[in-house]
Formats: structure tokens, sequence, C-alpha cells
């Protein structure tokens, strides 16, 4: 009878581990042969075609009207460490000649085609942007576990860093939510390839946040693969954290806890609004606080 217990107990754990692991990475895949793709707003409707072997998005206003932005969008696909290849964008002001390159890492939810609005109104401030989705995401190939986020992660940098058009340029990592988390492990590792490191709405751990959903259980279940909170301790570069007092899905605490555990130069911007709606609400600023952190070049 106790034997028997303690296998069942010993399944309820594992499968729970599993389930809670899973919860970290929420992706839409999109379909390789997939060629149009509509979204409905509130008064209309935004329709995208996809054009070419490397997934190329072309936004029409309700189907007809090409949609005109103050950037050019090139879309590239390149293999990932994880094995997998992978869609990236690289996001370029029109009316100028960008000096600084965000490598942006999204959030752990959709894809690049929702992920994109919350860092392009950086753009407009003179920065180019690099983003891509990890595996399993949107046109990317393979499957979104932890390990390839990470390898993909690192492997977005390399690629950023060999671009033509990114080389020459300076390099901040921005992370936004499990992409914050993750920024700060990659920038730790690679620090003498970038020069500042971004971190906005992370959780400070896979365990602190698995807590908050699910108390001692939580912690208990869930793996910590690798750690935002201890990578931090080995990142010596400039360093700004963004994190919103309104921010219902990761507590403003964790973000105050990354900040303690980091060395200088670094500092704190508290905001308000939503969750990652930094460069939405407070863009202004943050381009300037932007600025701040790099050197003169």
């Amino acid at each position: 009878m106790l034997k028997n217990w303690f296998i069942y107990t010993a399944c309820l754990i594992l499968f729970n581990s599993c389930s809670f692991n899973k919860l970290f990475l929420v992706p839409t895949k999109l379909d390789e042969g997939t060629k149009r793709l509509t979204f409905k707003n509130k008064n209309d409707s935004t329709v995208i075609h996809f054009v070419g072997d490397n997934h190329h998005p072309v936004f029409l206003k309700n189907g007809n009207d090409t949609i005109q932005y103050d950037y050019t969008l090139e879309s590239f696909m390149f293999k990932s460490s994880s094995g997998n290849h992978l869609n990236g964008w690289l996001l370029k002001p029109k009316n100028a000649k960008a000096k600084t390159t965000i490598l942006h890492f999204h959030g752990n939810a959709g894809n690049l085609l929702r992920q994109y609005k919350t860092i392009s109104p950086l753009i407009k401030y003179g920065y180019q942007i690099f983003l891509f989705d990890y595996s399993g995401f949107g046109f990317s190939g393979g499957k979104a576990t932890r390990n390839n986020v990470l390898k993909d992660a690192h492997s977005a940098l390399t690629n950023a860093k060999n671009h033509p058009d990114i080389k020459n340029t300076q390099i901040i990592i921005y992370g936004h939510s499990l992409g914050g988390h993750l920024s700060a492990v990659v920038a730790s590792e690679r620090q003498n390839e970038i020069d500042a490191l971004v971190i906005e709405g992370a959780f400070s751990s896979h365990r602190d946040i698995a807590a908050k959903t699910a108390g001692f259980l939580g912690r208990l279940l869930v793996s910590e693969k690798y750690c935002a909170f201890k990578s931090i301790r080995n990142y010596h570069k400039p360093l700004l954290v963004i994190h919103s007092t309104q921010d219902e899905t990761i507590p403003f605490s964790m973000g105050e806890k990354i900040f303690k555990n980091a060395n200088t130069p670094k500092s704190f911007y508290q905001i308000e609004k939503c969750h990652i709606c930094g460069p939405r609400f407070y863009a202004d600023s943050i381009a300037a606080k932007l600025q701040s952190l790099l050197p003169p070049h």
C-alpha cells in the first residue's frame, strides 16, 4: 500500500512538473505554407501576405491598401545552434542610418506578428531593431523548449554580429518578460560582444514566478535551467531595468530583485501601465535612457 502511494505521488509530481515547465513557453506556430492572415481590429482589419521563402510580410489595410511605416522590414531565416531554422526581422528607420541596433528578445507567447509591436516604437528615435522568433514560434522550426530558447538567443546575437547592416553598430540587448529573463543570461555570458542591456518586465527566476502561481509546490516542481537573478551578478556593462508598478503578469518586486543583485553601472526606471508596455507609452524617455547607456560612438 505504501509502495503504491509512493509511486502514485512520484508520478503526480513528475506530471505536474512537466505541466509547470510547459507554461513558460506558449508559442503560436505558423504552418510553412501560410500565405495570408487577417487580424481584425476595432474599426478595420489588417491582412498580411507572406512572400517568398523568407516569409516576408506585406501589411494591407482591409486587404487593399499597403500600410506605410516609417521603417523598412527585412525578413530572413537563419540557423540556430539548436539545429532549427529561425525567422528573423530587421527593422530599419527610413530617414536615418542607424548607429545602434537593438537585439530584441520577445516574451513567451505568440510570435513576431504580435511581438514586434512591443519594441517598434523605438525606431522613430533612430534605432534599428533585430528581432526573431524562438524555435516553435511563428515560422521558426523545431520545438519551443527552454534549452532551445537559450540556444536561439545566443545564435541570434551571433547572427546579428555578422549581419552587414549591424556589425559596425553598437548593440543593445533589450529583453521583454521571458526575453528579459533570458537576456540577463545571454548578456552575462557574452558581454564583450554588446554595449548595454535592458531588461523590462522580467521574472527573477523560473522558480520565483512558478511560486507566484502555485506557491511552494510551484517552486518545488519547476526546474531552474538558468536564472536571471544569478546571471546578472556576472554582468558588468551598462544596465537599465524597467518595470511597471501596475504589472499584473510579473510582480514589480521581481524587477527590483534583479536590479539589486546587479553590478554598477545600472539604473532602474519605474513606470506605470501594462506588462511590457514601456516603449508603447514611454518611448521618448526610454530612448533617451538608452542613449545615456552607450559610450561615445
